[in-house]
């Protein structure tokens, strides 16, 4: 029978700084993701607030930036609608404040033609012949994707309006 000793490695503060500044510089990070990274390494409260206020200071963490920049991702990249993104954002603990102004990155006509075409996309897939239930579908695939929904039932209907 054998057992595996896990090792575990220390660091200083200095070099948890230096760690956490390459976190944040490869991507935009939110507070919530840099708390657990540092929960990770089982910091105590008062180097994690140094840590924390030093990545502040020095703009390596900035939520204001991270939620721009979410919002413009999530819906170029992955075309999520305002909801989802604000439902995200608020499990990353942003303020309504930050989460007002990453919405304001999406430009409205942008925002309705990205709907119309992924309704459009998701509607030539479908291989359901029963109506309602081609128009169920599509509904909660949007749902899903986030888009509000008075928004979702007008496009819906104009798109198997035109069939």
């Amino acid at each position: 029978m054998s057992y595996e000793i896990k090792k575990e490695k220390y660091f200083t503060v200095d070099e948890l700084k230096r760690k956490l500044e390459q976190y944040c510089s490869y991507q935009e990070r939110c507070h919530k993701e840099v708390e657990q990274k540092m929960f990770d390494y089982k910091l105590i409260p008062e180097a994690k607030e140094l840590i924390l206020l030093h990545l502040m200071e020095h703009n390596f963490l900035n939520e204001e930036r991270f939620s721009k920049s979410f919002a413009r991702g999530k819906f170029r990249i992955k075309k999520w609608g305002k909801q989802r993104i604000i439902r995200e954002l608020k499990f990353r603990h942003i303020s309504s404040y930050n989460i007002k102004t990453a919405l304001k990155e999406i430009d409205d006509q942008t925002y309705l033609q990205s709907i119309y075409d992924i309704t459009e996309r998701r509607n030539d897939v479908l291989t359901e012949p029963n109506s309602y239930k081609r128009k169920k579908k599509l509904i909660d695939f949007l749902m899903r994707k986030g888009y509000e929904t008075d928004l979702i039932y007008k496009v819906v209907q104009e798109t198997l309006s035109d069939q």
